[in-house]
């Protein structure tokens, strides 16, 4: 295991508690639990937000990418290395994904107003597989199936310790800049594209179950 500690029982800037906290949900599985039940989704009334681990924690508040961020950090604390995959979506809001492997295979942890957006177990081969495990369910507010591209490697947030990522008081707006113009690779043709049919009524109503209107 990778962890880390410094001499006053801190990991990469956290507090003693903070850092008993994160080893105490002990699988990705329980980091997800977390947030899906202790953390509140951000529909930033206040103004856009891009808040570090320490400060989701703090707050208990966390919309897409702050959550992905918040379970990147949880992860690294149970020695996975953090990392982000970036889903790219036309007329629709980007979601951002904590990645992790588990005996070859990827899985994904996500903070989302969709209830389709959140968790995949690590049972996929390829970041690929992963990125499509989420087309069915991505969508806009006109129901438009709006997911085109992923980021076509993982972007391992240790290129960022030198911001103190995981503890920051400042928006972590530099990230979010680095994630729009990593390359990426489309998933659909130009003609796959214009061919998608619009989602059904039901299943555009589960996808907002439990959503924060």
């Amino acid at each position: 295991m990778n962890s880390r500690h410094s001499r006053n029982g801190s990991y990469f800037g956290l507090s003693a508690d903070d850092y008993r906290l994160l080893r105490s949900l002990k699988t990705p599985a329980g980091i997800q639990r977390f947030i899906d039940t202790e953390i509140n989704y951000n529909k930033e009334h206040e103004g856009p937000t891009c808040r570090s681990p320490r400060r989701v924690l703090r707050d208990r508040l966390a919309h897409c990418f702050e959550g992905a961020l918040f379970a990147a950090g949880a992860l690294r604390a149970l020695g996975y290395p953090p990392l982000l995959l970036d889903l790219e979506a036309v007329r629709d809001d980007d979601h951002v994904l904590a990645v992790f492997r588990r005996n070859g295979a990827w899985g994904a942890l996500a903070t989302s107003n969709y209830a389709g957006l959140r968790f995949r177990e690590p049972v996929y081969r390829t970041l690929r597989e992963l990125a499509m495990s989420y087309f069915e369910d991505y969508y806009n507010v006109e129901g438009e199936r709006s997911l085109r591209s992923f980021s076509t490697r993982p972007v391992n947030l240790a290129r960022f310790d030198r911001i103190h990522w995981m503890t920051t008081a400042q928006d972590l707006w530099e990230i979010g800049d680095y994630l729009t113009f990593v390359p990426h690779t489309r998933l659909l043709t130009p003609t796959m594209s214009r061919n998608l049919s619009p989602m059904d009524s039901r299943s555009f109503a589960a996808g907002l179950t439990g959503s924060v209107k």
